[in-house]
Order: structure tokens, then sequence, then C-alpha cells
């Protein structure tokens, strides 16, 4: 089975999930947000497999950065996608997908290699 990796490639969670999946020699393809883009109907893809609240990154530095204002008005899933097309770095990394659509938000070891057995 072969997954998809979703992400910013100088992330370094980004290449700490790359590094593993390599070392555990697990077929991926990397989608890097800022290279190969985001469009609204991939993005409303996650937030239908992981919801909105687990995508948006609220412990980044670009959620950060943010004033008070715009992130007091992400409070449903229309004001965070938009946010999250319009600032892909806000979206949590690393997204995992698998070919038969299950998906994976963060990065663990552990995490990956239960969720990896269970979909194959």
């Amino acid at each position: 089975m072969t997954f998809t990796l979703y992400g910013i490639k100088n992330c370094d969670t980004i290449k700490k999930a790359r590094r593993w999946l390599e070392e555990q020699h697990i077929e991926y393809r990397f989608h890097d947000y800022r290279a190969d883009g985001l469009d609204e109907a991939r993005l409303q893809g996650f937030i239908d497999l992981v919801g909105w609240q687990t995508l948006l990154n609220t412990r980044g530095t670009t959620w950060r950065r943010l004033s008070e204002a715009q992130r007091n008005a992400v409070d449903n899933a229309d004001a965070a996608k938009a946010l999250m097309l319009q600032q892909p770095a806000v979206i949590k990394r690393p997204l995992l997908v698998s070919a038969s659509g299950q998906a994976l938000c963060g990065f663990s070891p552990d995490g990956y290699q239960t969720f990896i057995a269970e979909v194959k």
C-alpha cells in the first residue's frame, strides 16, 4: 500500500516523518502545500477525514502570528478552511493519507507504526 504525506518540506516534523517512512521502507509520495499547492476540494477532503479542529495547528508560529481578532474569527469549519487555504502553514503537519482514504494527523513513530499496520 502506498501513502501520501502532506506538509511543508522544511518543517522539522515532516523531516522526521519522511526519515521514519524511509527507514521502514514504506512507499509514499510527498505533497508540499507550497510547491504542489492546495485546492479547496482537497482541503475539504482532509476536513471530512479528520475534522477542522484536528487539522488546524493552533500551537505553531503561523497561528501565533495572527492577531487575536483573526484567531477568534476561526470558530467554525468555513472560517478555518478559508484560513488554511490562505495560509497552508497553519495546517497541522504531517498529514499521512493511505491509498484507501484513511488519515493520520501528526507524527510519532508508534502512531505511524500502528496506523500503517491497521490500514495494510
